[in-house]
């Protein structure tokens, strides 16, 4: 069995992530090997919210060159998760 700490890696910050915030969707970086489950679970036990649904989709690294030889960046695999309404996640909100 998974921490939750060990399932849910960091937030994801960008644009499209805090569009999702008026839709009470937030953007997670896990763990390759999580399932949705594990995701829904370890979001519910760290912030104390309800999970609705969870999504999610795995980021090929791309092909970047370092000097003269190629090398590719690590793949990631994101989870946008879905929270009841009411519910909030505090790191996310605006200032």
């Amino acid at each position: 069995m998974k921490s939750p700490r060990d399932v849910i890696i960091r937030p994801m910050v960008s644009e499209k992530s805090y569009a999702g915030l008026e839709l009470n969707r937030y953007t997670f970086l896990v763990h390759p090997d999580s399932n949705k489950t594990e995701i829904r679970e370890a979001v519910q036990a760290i912030w104390n919210v309800r999970v609705l649904t969870v999504n999610t989709m795995n980021r090929r690294g791309k092909v970047k060159r370092y000097r003269y030889t190629r090398g590719t960046q690590a793949d990631q695999k994101l989870a946008v998760v879905t929270l009841a309404e009411g519910d909030s996640i505090e790191i996310f909100e605006q200032k």
